[in-house]
């Protein structure tokens, strides 16, 4: 299940849940619900954004072959797929 971080509008704190990609969080009530917060002194109407964030992102310089295999060159893999 993916995980989103959110700000709660009323007090700009950001909060990381995991949810089903499907379902949409618009309110402290139902993020304090997914996340099991408590909700506080918060309203539960009290409106909350998803953050966008670059999680999960890999880049060539982290793996330990940088280069990028031949199916991905434009090159053919052989046996069908790819080994790399």
């Amino acid at each position: 299940m993916p995980t989103y971080d959110y700000r709660c509008e009323t007090t700009g704190e950001v909060f990381e849940v995991k949810h089903p990609m499907a379902l949409s969080v618009k309110t402290w009530g139902e993020l304090s619900e997914i996340g099991g917060f408590d909700l506080g002194d918060i309203a539960p109407d009290s409106p909350v954004s998803k953050v966008l964030s670059t999680g999960g992102v890999v880049n060539s310089s982290s793996l330990k072959n940088p280069n990028l295999p031949p199916c991905m060159t434009g090159g053919g893999c052989s046996g069908g797929f790819c080994g790399a």
